[in-house]
């Protein structure tokens, strides 16, 4: 189903939210996205930032844990054109992209500037140590309260969800940045967001290992062309072929739905 609706993000201003399969999405920009983020951590209330693409709306039909830490999230973004284009699709259009790794350096910039503590959590061994030091000459005004690359295994909640809270509450973020990749790192910003509160959690899926370097960005150009996962596809095939080759040709079943849902509603007298 593909719905139009108006909500608070951050409780300040109304936004247009529009329903892609079970994914609820904010119409923003990017620097709306940024502020809307601002107005969370200025609140002191905390909050959760989901990133979705075609792989979190195919994950999204069958895990529970998932959907409901997307029911729990205070802002959610449309990552990657292929978003974009489903949401024309269906009537509903979103005016930009706005993916978790792009919303790193503007989100990093205001943190600068606001003097705002940053927590680097997630990505490969090593990965959110070498980040924090490419920030230290990038950004060498940031302040980075803490890196933690350590495994987080869902299975053994509450254990470790307990420790890494423990080490958040100790570091006193008022921004983590949590790159686990999906549905890992939404079901645990869900998990943890009441104990971490005021921090404010953000889903940047590959983003840390973008701004350590172990892992190419594609060009803007192929990301604007919608081809970043084609990109992404044939620099990992042996990890990546079995989401983009198998898994997520599904959406294209999910879209069906959405249309064929629409178009129920606009010919059911009653909806007039």
């Amino acid at each position: 189903m593909s719905t139009s609706q108006v909500s608070s993000v951050g409780g300040e201003v109304a936004r247009r939210r529009i329903r892609i399969g079970r994914a609820t999405i904010d119409d923003v920009t990017m620097a709306e996205a940024v502020e809307a983020v601002a107005e969370l951590v200025a609140q002191r209330k905390g909050g959760i930032v989901c990133t979705p693409n075609v792989d979190h709306l195919v994950l999204l039909e069958d895990d529970v844990r998932l959907r409901a830490a997307y029911e729990r999230a205070s802002l959610v973004t449309a990552d990657g054109m292929p978003i974009v284009w489903a949401s024309r699709l269906l009537g509903t259009p979103l005016r930009e992209k706005v993916s978790g790794s792009d919303l790193i350096g503007p989100l990093l910039e205001r943190a600068g500037r606001e003097r705002w503590r940053v927590y680097l959590l997630g990505g490969g061994e090593g990965v959110a140590a070498r980040a924090a030091e490419r920030l230290k000459v990038d950004a060498p005004g940031l302040e980075i309260v803490g890196i933690d690359a350590r495994t987080i295994d869902l299975a053994r909640d509450p254990p470790t969800h307990h420790e890494l809270c423990d080490r958040l509450t100790a570091a006193r973020p008022d921004l983590v940045l949590v790159a686990l990749g999906c549905p890992k790192q939404e079901i645990v910003m869900a998990r943890i967001a009441e104990s971490v509160r005021p921090a404010v959690c953000v889903g940047v899926g590959a983003g840390l290992d973008f701004l350590a370097g172990t892992v190419p960005r594609a060009p803007r150009w192929i990301s604007a062309a919608g081809l970043e996962w084609l990109y992404r596809l044939a620099r990992e095939p042996r990890r990546l072929w079995r989401r983009y080759l198998l898994k997520d040709p599904r959406v294209a079943w999910i879209l069906l739905r959405d249309l064929r849902g629409a178009a129920g509603r606009s010919s059911d007298p009653r909806a007039s």
